[in-house]
Formats: C-alpha cells, structure tokens, sequence
C-alpha cells in the first residue's frame, strides 16, 4: 500500500517535495521595526517580490492585543480537513490516468468527443537542416507575441521577439477587432524590424500560432471549436479563424502570407525536437495546460478518409483541459472547483484546465479564504471586502507565498497587507502557505496524470523519452517540475523516472517558424500539397 505523507504546518516533513526555489537569493528580508506603545510591538518595512516590485508590509507580534485571531492549533485543524480536500493518493491517480488514456483513443476515433484530439497536419518531426527567416504570430492567453524566427540548420536559431499585453476588455470585443489589433502589432512589428528587408513585391511567410482548439482540415485553415483560457470574443467560434486574420492583414496592407495555423503546444513540441531529438511529447502549464504529441496516422481513423498512408505521423494537438468535462466522472473536484466551474463564462468545460492552470489555483485559494471569513475562522474585526472579489489573488501570490524565505513569512505579510488591507498572525501565514502547497502540488499531480496517460497510449515507459513543458505555471511556480516527476514515479513506480519533463522557454513562436518552415519544403516537393 503506497502511503502519501501528509503536509505539516511548515510545509516540512517527509516527502514534502520541498525544493529550494530557484528566486530564493533574490527575497531578502529587510525590517525596521518601530517601538510605540509596550502592549503592542509592530514591525514594518518591505520584501521584494520575483518581478522587483516590493511589497510593504505591517505586522504586530503581540497577537492577542486589539484584534481576535486564529491560534496555530485552529489554523492545524483546518489544514487537515484541506489536506483531504486537495491530496491525491497514487490509487487515485492511477485511475485517473486509465480514463484518461481511453479519452483519448475516443478521441482519435471520430469527430465531436470531449477531448477533440486535433489532427494538425504537421507531418512527422523536423530534420533539424530547416533554414530560412520566418515571422510568427503568437496569440496566447497573456499575451500577444510577434517574432522574427532564423533558422540557421543544424538545431539553431535566432528570434527577435515583442509582447504585448491583452486586456481583459479584448478578450471579450467583437472577434474581428481582435485579429484587427493581431494585425496592427503585426505591421508596428514588421515596418520596425523588417524595413531592411528587400521584399520586392513578396510577402514574409508567417506561422500563426492560435492557442485555442480549431478544426482543421489543412493546415492553413482552422475553425474555432470554442473559446478557452477565458476568451469569448463572439462571432469566432464556427468561424475559420485563418480567414479572419488575413481578412485583417489585407485591411492593413501587412505585407504577409499566412503559411501555417498551429497551437501552441504543438509549436513547442517540434521546437523542443528540432533542438533535442529525444523530445516525445509537448506539454503547456500556464493560464491554460494542453499537450501534443506525434501519432501513427493509422491510428486516427477520423482522417481515414483522406488516403494519407497509415505509416506516416502527423502531430495531435490533443486539447486535453476537456478532459471529464459535462460527465464529471474522473476528475477529484472540490466545491471550490465547481464554483469556479458554475461562475465561468464556459460551465462545464474544461474541467481539467479549470483545476489545473494558473488562471484558477489562485481563485480556488482565494474561495477557501473566503469560506473561512464566512464561518470566523480567520479576520475577524476586519475589512475583507478587498479578498471577497472574484480572481483579486492571483496565482502568482501563491507562488510568493511558497517561496517565502523568511521565519516570519514576511512576503506573506506583504502580500495580505498591501494588496487586502489585512493583518495576520504567523498561524495564520503559515495554514496559507501550506494551503497554497497543497492547491499547487494537486496541479502538479494531476498534470502528471495526462503526461502519464500520453506515456503509456505510446509505450513510452520502458525507453524514456523527454517532455518539453512551456508556461509560467511549470516555469514560475515553486517545486512545480520536481512535483510532477513525483508523481509521475507514484503512477509508474521507479520507471517513473525514465519519463523526464524539459523546460522549452518560448517554444511555441519557434515552433511555428520551424512548421512554416516544414510545410513550405513539403509543398514544394509535392507531398501532400492540398493539406
């Protein structure tokens, strides 16, 4: 019988996980402490946050003084009920996994399944000897990306890149103003870093990375399924979104030519293999989480149709944040899960992402907070009105709060001080510290639930291969990449460890130059030219 060790107060114990955070030497603690009246000590002062911002905080030793507040002993009792909440066993993982590999076969069967398992007419790996300058276009959940990809051969590369950041307002704007503003930045884009380039009347090939599940029945074209990552721009959805977006290039007179439409997971999956051959599998955990992977085409029988030869690949972009949407059958779901569930723009859908990505562990945190300040738990004689706004604590803070260095937990402080106007006791810090431990390591779990799943539909295991994992979540969050091979080794036992997941920063805009790239060769040759 596996046992999973239970997580103490600290966030210490065996089997913890606990890693020393890679931006630990940048938090200092830094206090200057104010002596006023005997009864009540206060110290205040600042803590610098990842991103050098710093935040004040303001905090009294004197717990027992002026405001009523949770002692360690409460605040322990709590914990546990949470840890039952939120810890999954290996039993449990294991089962999960097993509906999820079937999920996916149905996926690949026919059209209109859950988890849709996207043919995205990428046609087996690159040889590494693509060359060529290329631009491409990254529409994420965050951000907006344009990049001047060189491909130089031989595993290599240049980029030249700029973000720009989207708003909440233009997530939810008429469709055709957003691939409006795709194009603009495109253009501010090309007339700043591309004006030396002698066109002579041609247009720059571009890969259009499109973070978001499509239909495609070549590799141009792609028609929204539906919105994720808490997009709901409408008249897009059922709309081929390619045709959109030239539509808005020829509007203003951007001097491009649409090559490919991909996601981004595939985009990382073929950027990772074009630099490390072992690469297998592409995985994002960040505002959203989706894999992709290469698959015989043989074993798609939805694409049978089109006479491709069954020993060919072809990479799937699997879509896997509708894993256990509408049935609600697999996924350990919490009332605070189905709250976020119930509340959003998409009930019912993406079940997966919904407990698993950035966009939502900080929420979930913040809806046990909130049930807290309802039964008295916690803040009680304060103003909690700052907290009690939907997605006000971002998943970010979860990360701070893990990360903190200091015995106080000042960051913690920080971060319920300057942004909720709330003070707390060290009881306190230390129960939300190791609640955002357990939000985030049930994440990692269950990400590795669906890596696992991919593993073992493609009898990976006994040989190993590399798991190229892009987002902020998997790259930012404390413990994050040490937490999935933990759990990958709870599915698999020591096999486990033959499966081994690679940071791929900023994949998906090369990925999309290198498939541009692989799709102009194979037109040119003649191979497969309608797809």
């Amino acid at each position: 019988m596996s046992l999973t060790p239970m997580t103490t107060l600290d966030g210490s114990g065996p089997g913890s996980g606990h890693a020393t955070p890679p931006f630990r030497s940048s938090i200092s603690r830094r206090t200057s402490i104010s002596l006023s009246l005997p009864a009540s000590r206060r110290g205040s002062g600042t803590v610098p946050t990842m991103t050098g911002k710093d935040l004040p905080f303001h905090h009294r030793t004197n717990d027992g003084e002026a405001l009523p507040h949770a002692t360690k002993k409460t605040m322990a009792d709590h914990l546990r009920k949470y840890e039952s909440l939120f810890t999954l066993t290996p039993q449990r993982m294991r089962m999960i996994v097993d509906a999820f590999e079937e999920t996916l076969d149905k996926g690949l069967q026919k059209e209109g399944e859950v988890v849709p398992m996207i043919p995205t007419f990428v046609f087996g790996w690159p040889k590494g000897s693509e060359t060529g300058s290329y631009v491409a276009l990254d529409l994420g959940g965050t951000n907006l990306r344009v990049c001047l990809v060189t491909l130089q051969g031989g595993g290599k590369f240049e980029i030249t890149q700029t973000k720009y950041r989207l708003s909440e307002e233009q997530k939810q704007e008429e469709g055709e103003a957003l691939f409006d503003f795709c194009a603009k930045c495109l253009k501010t884009f090309v007339d700043s870093y591309l004006a030396d380039f002698d066109l002579d009347g041609a247009t720059i090939p571009l890969g259009f990375t499109f973070s978001y599940p499509c239909e495609q029945e070549r590799i141009d074209h792609g028609r929204l399924i539906r919105w994720t990552k808490g997009f709901g721009n409408p008249n897009v959805e059922g709309h081929d979104v390619a045709a959109m977006f030239r539509s808005s290039l020829a509007k203003f007179g951007v001097p491009i030519e649409l090559v490919s439409l991909i996601n981004d997971t595939t985009g990382t999956l073929i950027a990772s293999q074009y630099v490390n051959p072992r690469t297998r599998i592409g995985v994002i955990f960040g505002t959203g989480c989706n894999a992709a992977y290469m698959e015989k085409i043989g074993n798609i029988p939805k694409i049978k149709q089109l006479g491709l030869p069954d020993d060919g690949e072809m990479a799937i972009n699997c879509e896997w944040g509708a894993f256990d949407s509408f049935s609600h059958e697999h996924l350990p779901r919490t009332k605070y899960d189905i709250d976020i569930d119930q509340s959003s723009n998409k009930p019912d859908e993406q079940a997966f992402e919904k407990c698993i990505s950035g966009r939502y562990l900080g929420e979930i945190f913040r809806l046990v907070i909130c049930e807290m300040i309802d039964d008295g738990s916690i803040f009680l004689g304060q103003n909690t009105y700052k907290i009690e706004k939907p997605y006000v604590l971002e998943t970010a803070f979860l990360s701070l709060m893990e990360a903190d260095p200091t015995d106080e937990l000042l960051t913690v402080v920080g971060i319920f001080t300057h942004f909720y106007g709330l003070e707390t006791t060290l009881a306190e810090r230390q129960f939300f510290r190791a609640l955002a431990k357990l939000i985030g390591t049930r994440a990692a779990r269950l990400s590795a639930c669906g890596i696992a799943a991919i593993v073992s539909k493609m009898g990976y295991l006994d040989q190993g291969c590399d798991v190229a994992a892009d987002g902020s979540l998997y790259s930012k969050y404390p413990g994050f990449p040490d937490r999935v091979h933990q759990g990958l080794t709870d599915i698999f036992g020591p096999k486990g460890k033959n499966i081994r997941t690679v940071h791929a920063e900023d994949g998906s805009g090369v990925g999309s130059a290198i498939i541009a790239a692989m799709t102009n060769e194979r037109r040119a040759a003649g191979i497969f030219p309608h797809c």
